[in-house]
Parts: structure tokens; C-alpha cells; sequence
């Protein structure tokens, strides 16, 4: 009906409308003519209550029920109701006794129905109002949820675009972070003229490559995020030399699993910007498992305890994009003891 250009919607309503008043008028021959053999009496008194059913049924329709019974004004709406059956059964009255007496004066003496009592003729037409009331409510409610489920769908609908646009803003903040480190760990390299520059360039091309064409899915295959990492932490390595070691166990991980791109690797980076040097080294730990239907990762990275925690962009972009993507389905903990600090992240797929 939405799509349907407004002449023709009233025409339709118009149609509809007509065939529902000659159906009553038919109902109403029916209802007055039961045992009478007077049929022209009885479709002549029934012409009498259509001008003042159509009436009160539309003021109803369009009026009461509208302004005050759907905005809650029940009081009023109760009030204007009596007011309306009062007026409208004097009306009632003086249309059927019209017709009484208009009738009766065309000679035939046999033109009294055997329903023509008074109160049965009103109760027959508030019998009709009642039901186009009914069927008011009924109309007024299936538009209502129409109204209700089109408000919630545009809602739901903006929402996922402000999500979208909050996670491409996050990624576009992750992007330049880690190239920033990447490339100053190259510059060092070429500055030095060592040989290991064009096997970093190398292995960052491949970052670029997955950064540029698999960043915007919604999801890569955990294999892929694994091989990602697996170069970055490559890059660290060439960078730190004999000053860094890391230990990097994955268990259990398969072909199926799927996660967001770039969600695990600030963690990793983050343990290299901020880790801290014992004894000359910087050791870090990664884990990585699958268990049911949960991913485990963990990273530990060798620390000292600082007045105030240091952890960069990178750790509050990525608690952002697990709440919007794993909302009561993950679980992150930062631990910082004394020569520690520990990352560790449950999310349920």
C-alpha cells in the first residue's frame, strides 16, 4: 500500500467504504424486515439510519478514537463518547419516528415490521457502530506495530551505520599507528645500510598487502591473522636483533575459525612499544588456542610497574572494537605486576 500512488488509494478507500455501508444497509433490511412482508417499508425505514450510523461511526473512527483514545486521554474519551451516543440517540429518535410517520401515510396498513419497537431499532444501530469501533481498534493497533516495527528497523539500521563508521574510524586509526612503527623500523635499518632492509621491506609489503585488500572484510580466517603476526613479529625481530625473544605457541587452531581483521595484532604491538628490556632482553609471550567454541590468546611482555599505565592507542581502539563486535561475549583482562605485563582475551564464537 506504500508504493500505491494516493489517487488510486482513494479510490480503493472509497470503493471499500461504499460496499461496507451497503453491506450494513442490506444488514439493516435484514435486522428491521425479519417476519415482515412488507419489503419496500422496510428497505424505505431502513434509508432512515444510514445518514446517522455513517456519522456517529466516522466520529468515532476519525475523531475519538485518534485524538483521544490513542493518545490516552481515556477520561475524555469516555466523556465525549456519552455525549456522542446522547446526541446521537435523539437523532435516532427523530429519524426513526420521521420515518414512522412518513411511512404510515401512504395509505398501506400493513407497513409496520415486527421489529419496529424503539429500543430494538437503536440497539440494532449502535450494534454496527460498536463493530466499526472494533474494527477501528483493530486497524489502529495493526498500524501502530506497522509504525513501531518501521521506527525500530530505521533505528537498528542507524545504529549499524554509526557502528560501521565508529569501526572504520578505529581500523583508520590502527592503519597509521602500525605503519608509523614499521617504517621507522626500516628507516633505522637503511639508515645503518644493513642487509636485512630489503627482507623488512619485503615482509612489510605483505602487511600492506593484507592491511589493503582484507582490513575491510568483516572477517579472515584465523590462519590468515596468524600469518599476519607471524610478519610482524618477524619485522620486531630483524629491529631488536639478539635484544628480543619471543615465544609464539598456537594449539588446536584448524581452517574453519574466522575473526575481524587486524584484531589481535595492537596487543602484539603493543607488547613490543611498551615492553621494557631485563637483562638485555625483551621477552614476550604469545598464546594462541582454540578450545569449543572460545579463542584464548594471551600476550606477556617483560615490564616494570609505572606510575601511570602506558599503553597507547592501540589497547583502547581494540577494547572499542570488542565491545562493538563481541558485546557480552568476551571477556579482556590487563594484568601489571612487577617485572610483567599481561594481556589476556576469551572470545566466544
Amino acid at each position: 500500500m506504500k508504493n500505491i500512488h494516493p489517487f488510486i488509494k482513494f479510490i480503493l478507500k472509497t470503493v471499500l467504504h461504499t460496499f461496507f455501508w451497503v453491506a450494513v444497509y442490506f444488514f439493516y433490511t435484514y435486522f428491521l424486515g425479519y417476519g415482515s412482508n412488507n419489503i419496500k417499508y422496510v428497505n424505505e425505514f431502513s434509508a432512515f439510519l444510514m445518514p446517522t450510523t455513517i456519522i456517529v461511526s466516522y466520529f468515532f473512527l476519525y475523531y475519538l478514537i485518534p485524538n483521544y483514545l490513542q493518545n490516552k486521554k481515556y477520561f475524555l474519551f469516555v466523556l465525549y463518547s456519552i455525549y456522542t451516543f446522547i446526541i446521537a440517540t435523539c437523532f435516532l429518535i427523530l429519524s426513526i419516528l420521521y420515518g414512522f410517520i412518513l411511512l404510515e401515510n401512504t395509505g398501506n396498513q400493513s407497513v409496520i415490521p415486527l421489529t419496529k419497537s424503539l429500543p430494538f431499532i437503536i440497539l440494532g444501530v449502535y450494534m454496527v457502530v460498536l463493530f466499526i469501533i472494533v474494527i477501528g481498534l483493530i486497524g489502529y493497533n495493526y498500524l501502530a506495530q506497522v509504525k513501531t516495527e518501521d521506527l525500530k528497523n530505521k533505528f537498528l539500521e542507524t545504529q549499524l551505520q554509526l557502528k560501521e563508521q565508529e569501526l572504520k574510524f578505529l581500523k583508520m586509526q590502527i592503519h597509521p599507528h602500525f605503519l608509523f612503527n614499521s617504517l621507522n623500523t626500516i628507516y633505522g635499518f637503511a639508515i645503518a645500510k644493513a642487509d636485512e632492509a630489503p627482507e623488512m621491506i619485503l615482509k612489510l609489503s605483505n602487511l600492506l598487502d593484507y592491511i589493503l585488500y582484507q582490513v575491510e572484510k568483516p572477517k579472515v580466517f584465523l590462519t590468515e591473522e596468524i600469518n599476519h603476526l607471524e610478519d610482524y613479529i618477524s619485522l620486531e625481530k630483524m629491529r631488536f636483533h639478539d635484544t628480543l625473544k619471543v615465544n609464539f605457541k598456537k594449539e588446536n587452531i584448524g581452517n574453519t575459525f574466522q575473526i575481524p581483521p587486524m584484531l589481535l595484532i595492537p596487543f602484539v604491538e603493543n607488547s613490543f612499544k611498551h615492553g621494557v628490556l631485563i637483562n638485555g632482553v625483551l621477552t614476550v609471550d604469545i598464546q594462541l588456542k582454540i578450545d569449543e567454541n572460545f579463542l584464548f590468546f594471551e600476550v606477556e611482555n617483560s615490564s616494570i610497574i609505572k606510575d601511570e599505565a602506558t599503553t597507547g592507542i592501540g589497547l583502547e581502539n581494540i577494547k572499542k572494537r570488542l565491545e562493538m563486535l563481541y558485546p557480552k561475549k568476551h571477556q579482556l583482562a590487563i594484568i601489571d605486576k612487577n617485572d610483567t605485563f599481561k594481556v589476556s582475551l576469551k572470545i566466544e564464537f
